[in-house]
């Protein structure tokens, strides 16, 4: 085989679907992970989480023997090039926790030796990637590194990995060269720029999609507060006008990427980054101003309420960080009852959709699942993606609509 790579933190959203990319693409690779059911899961072919066609390929690959899975950590020690999907994590008070970032790279560091390529594919704070290089060299270790940000979109990882140009910060022109010829594999085009710009890139790429939400998250209160219908204003705001053609819709703006990595970037600017900070404001504080809004149409406090939806985006099984759980926490305050409901999610204090859409006097959509088009329900439900279809526009309210 032309290149071995091992991926630490090989079987999560990020890691397995590059393995099984690269697997494809002709490397051999060690995916190392210290979760245990999702390691068994890979190795008996079935993915731990949704992702499109990976099931497909998943299979196809162990088949051919090009992809293991392991627990054992000495696995980083066997592969010309070792992976790591380890970001920089932030702690209660959204701030980067470096430390924690320093104690898993020192277990994966003593394991590795002269002649490696060490690639971080995670979000790391702007200066981690020179600074462990530092770290590496003053071990006496003569070991390649580089920055190479993944930034697909979770669910559609395969067809987007060899899609997408690779951002290629090599500290060096060696790692640099490494790295570019370990992607070309997937038939990426590369773009080589220095680390700590492609640390910035991934975050400027979060922050910026996470400030466009909160736009138009900002524009639906206002909108909301004065009567009006936001949808609509958009509709006409966008319909044949270029200009406006990338302005998106309302809706949560959650997940493990996009507040996260916009703290990130307001910490190491030391907090001044006022926008990005406000964006957090507007778009934490959406789920606040929706159970407001219920409230000055419904008595909640008698009410049964459900929520259609826990993951953080649609047609996904993912519930980290997703504003339907924040949503779940305020209405648990407001109301007599909350019933959550996810065809995706497994939580044993969920209920099936029928039990939800039976008991429930009010519901509120918290992801755009496929599985919620078309209900017929009869029941107000708070609808701020506009996901739902109205029965008529002028007899429901621009907060609420009644799926047909």
């Amino acid at each position: 085989m032309k290149h071995s790579v091992c991926i630490v933190g090989g079987c999560g959203h990020i890691g397995l679907p590059l393995g099984i990319a690269l697997s494809a693409a002709g490397a051999r690779v060690t995916l190392l992970d210290n979760a245990e059911s999702r390691v068994r899961s890979v190795a008996e072919g079935r993915m731990p989480f949704l992702e499109r066609g990976a099931d497909e390929s998943l299979a196809e690959v162990l088949a051919a023997g090009r992809l293991s899975v392991t627990m054992d950590p000495d696995a980083v020690g066997e592969s010309e090039s070792v992976i790591v999907t380890i970001g920089t994590p932030v702690d209660e008070f959204l701030s980067p926790e470096i430390r924690v970032f320093d104690r898993s790279m020192g277990t994966i560091l003593d394991r590795m030796h002269d002649g490696q390529l060490l690639i971080l594919r995670s979000t790391v704070f702007p200066g981690v990637t020179a600074r462990l290089d530092r770290r590496i060299r003053e071990r006496g270790l003569r070991i390649d590194v580089a920055h190479c940000p993944e930034r697909i979109a979770q669910g559609f990882a395969l067809e987007e990995t060899g899609s997408l140009p690779q951002i290629i910060g090599g500290v060096t022109p060696s790692a640099t060269r490494r790295a570019s010829a370990l992607f070309a594999l997937l038939g990426a085009r590369q773009i080589e720029i220095p680390p700590i710009e492609a640390e910035l890139c991934k975050l400027f790429c979060n922050s910026y999609r996470y400030i466009n939400f909160a736009i138009a998250n900002q524009f639906y209160v206002i909108a909301e507060k004065f009567g009006a219908d936001f949808d609509r204003v958009r509709m006409a705001m966008t319909t044949d006008y270029p200009r406006m053609s990338g302005f998106p819709g309302a809706g949560f703006a959650g997940g493990p990427c996009l507040l996260k990595d916009t703290m990130q970037l307001a910490a190491f600017n030391h907090n001044d980054f006022v926008l990005g900070q406000a964006a957090m404001m507007i778009n934490e504080g959406l789920p606040n101003f929706l159970v407001e809004s219920a409230k000055a149409q419904y008595d909640l406090s008698t009410a049964t309420v459900a929520i259609l939806g826990m993951a953080f985006k649609g047609n996904n099984d993912d519930p980290r960080d997703s504003l339907a759980y924040k949503l779940r926490k305020v209405l648990t305050f407001e109301s007599r009852k909350v019933l959550c409901t996810d065809p995706y999610i497994q939580d044993p204090s969920f209920v099936p959709l029928d039990v939800a859409l039976d008991e429930a006097d009010v519901l509120f959509l918290g992801a755009c699942h496929d599985e919620y088009r078309g209900l017929n329900v009869r029941k107000p439900v708070i609808d701020v993606f506009n996901f739902l279809s109205r029965t008529s526009a002028q007899d429901v309210s621009p907060r609420t609509a009644t799926a047909a």
